[in-house]
């Protein structure tokens, strides 16, 4: 993830100082390095309402203010939820108060009376920094947006399917990677004689028509081979001599690491017309 010259030239940076010498010697500073977006304010109380309104890359402030010290307004900037990185250097002319003010959440410190090489580096490192965690976190929100985008057309996609196949087929189900049932859709339990209730009355299992043997051994081949079939028929014979077909199509179903999860399928029972 790079910067451009754009990105640091257009940063927002508010400038805190009581001193109107101080703020003319930095906008002029900062004016001729190449920073298009530069403000002050004189007035600790509103640089709180300023930052919620503009969301400032860097506030170089001061930290001898009158009505509220700069410890003060770091302590208000905290509560601003909308940016977590506090992205301010502190001016001082109080070695004391530079550990302080690192404990208490500034990115960096400028000395006073001060040193243009050395602002102008201190700026840029932080602003930096600020920058390309403005830039991730960007892209970690385009990133949440595509993927729930993504999800909601894969779930209507999905209903989509459903609600065709519901139409197309007499049922529809998937199967896990052991062969259980997971979905259905449709009579297919009872089409396919699967009976879920194993507590009868009369203590004796219902009962279970007979599949013509070969075709659920060419059948089960495929699907040991996990391969898909397409209109395969199936047949079975129930104890009066009456038979049914089926008509049946599936495929296998893997994972993001292709891994087998098992089959979906649709299928219907052929009725032959007198």
């Amino acid at each position: 993830m790079m910067l451009n010259a754009d990105d640091f030239f257009n940063a927002k940076i508010l400038i805190v100082d009581d001193q109107e010498s101080n703020v003319t010697l930095l906008e002029l500073l900062l004016g001729e390095t190449g920073y298009r977006q530069v403000s002050s304010c004189m007035d600790a109380t509103e640089v709180c309402a300023l930052h919620r309104k503009h969301q400032y890359d860097l506030i170089l402030l001061d930290l001898q203010l009158p009505d509220m010290d700069g410890f003060q307004v770091m302590e208000a900037l905290k509560t601003n939820l909308n940016d977590p990185y506090l992205p301010v250097i502190v001016l001082t002319a109080q070695p004391g108060h530079k550990l302080r003010a690192l404990q208490t959440g500034a990115k960096d410190f400028i000395s006073k009376p001060f040193d243009l090489i050395e602002v102008k580096t201190r700026i840029r490192n932080v602003l930096e920094v600020k920058l390309l965690y403005k830039k991730l976190d960007n892209h970690n929100k385009l990133l949440e947006q595509q993927v729930l985008e993504r999800t909601a057309e894969l779930r209507e996609s999905e209903a989509r399917f459903r609600s065709l196949t519901e139409l197309a087929a007499d049922w529809y189900w998937e199967q896990d990677e052991q062969g259980k049932f997971t979905k259905v859709s449709g009579p297919v339990l009872d089409m396919l004689g699967i009976k879920v209730d194993s507590h009868l009355s009369d203590n004796r299992q219902a009962e279970v028509p007979e599949w013509d043997k070969d075709q659920r051994a060419a059948l089960q081949s495929k699907i040991e081979a996990r391969q898909p079939f397409l209109d395969f028929m199936l047949r079975r014979t129930h104890s009066d001599g009456t038979q049914q077909q089926f008509r049946v199509s599936g495929q296998p179903m893997f994972n993001e690491n292709c891994g087998f999860v098992g089959y979906r399928g649709i299928g219907v029972e052929v009725i032959e017309k007198s």
